[in-house]
């Protein structure tokens, strides 16, 4: 089982145009979106994060138990789901803005770590509940706890609208490349934090700090990894964009699943081979390609890939 560390959220869809603006909520968030994709690849997921009982919440809630996801990790209380308002550009992308300060997911504090289940296999971090407090030291101290025990996969989704500073996402990358067996990122991300480097530089970076296996996503571009096996580039098939929303999060639960599927593990990482590497990959980018070819936060069951 991998638990997945985030937010659960409502992404708020308002089409162009307007005033006034037609809205169209539906159930999201990063970290949710990897722990559902994950579970309709048929693997085990579980999502730890504040969720509120308001009447958000328990459509969250509902979701994740009709998707097979594990409940027991979270952390219910009154209060307010966050918004996620998105409005989608011409070529599918979105520009984000996020209602919630006071969001249930930065509930976390560094005293409510979680005792995890024996069967857990690993972790995943990412989102902006790694930069925003106190989750994100909670979170911090979480993957610090596990990291010489359990497989770390970390995916920054630098999101500017919810945190503008970018010393904080680069803080946060670099404590977490320390820590992280699996990075994947998007070249937004990486044009973020590391302004004006190479692809080939930025992963090489985060192999230098520990990471044995680096992705970078570019979108209709395809995706870039390397790791023990060397590099590997891996095309994105096409389709017709409806939006890009979840889609790199399908690309994440695809390469969890993969890697819960094969049974790799710290060191299945370190010793990952080029075949099977590029089969995880190409899996992947079927999983995101698909995403994009559907509304919103959609991840592909394993019968459609």
């Amino acid at each position: 089982m991998f638990v997945i560390c985030g937010e659960a959220l409502i992404d708020v869809f308002a089409a162009p145009g307007g005033p006034p603006f037609r809205l169209e909520a539906r159930i999201g968030g990063s970290p949710f979106n990897v722990a559902v994709g994950m579970a309709r690849l048929g693997a085990r997921a579980a999502l730890f994060t504040g969720l509120a009982e308001d009447m958000f919440g328990r459509a969250l809630r509902a979701a994740l138990e009709a998707e097979g996801v594990e409940t027991s990790l979270l952390r219910a209380g009154a209060g307010k789901t966050t918004l996620a308002l998105a409005m989608i550009g011409p070529d599918g992308g979105a520009d984000y803005a996020f209602y919630g300060e006071d969001g249930a997911e930065k509930w976390i504090g560094e005293g409510d770590l979680p005792a995890l289940p024996p069967e857990t296999a690993g972790l995943h971090f990412g989102s902006y509940t790694m930069v925003t407090e106190p989750v994100a030291s909670a979170h911090l101290d979480l993957a610090r706890r596990e990291a010489g025990r359990r497989l770390i996969s970390y995916d920054p989704n630098v999101r500017p609208t919810v945190e503008p500073d970018p010393g904080r996402w680069r803080a946060a990358a670099a404590a977490m490349a320390a820590l992280a067996d699996l990075v994947k990122l998007s070249e937004e991300d990486a044009a973020a934090l590391f302004p004006g480097e190479g692809a080939g530089d930025v992963l090489d970076g985060f192999l230098a700090a520990g990471a044995k296996l680096a992705v970078m996503t570019a979108g209709a571009k395809g995706a870039l990894a390397r790791g023990p096996f060397g590099e590997i580039k891996v095309p994105s098939p096409s389709v017709d964009v409806v939006d890009t929303i979840g889609a790199g999060d399908s690309f994440q639960a695809s390469l969890l699943a993969e890697i819960a599927r094969r049974g790799l593990g710290k060191a299945g990482l370190a010793t990952l081979g080029r075949e099977a590497a590029s089969e995880m990959l190409a899996f992947a980018a079927r999983a995101a390609a698909l995403t994009c070819a559907r509304k919103g936060a959609d991840p592909p069951r394993r019968n459609e890939l």
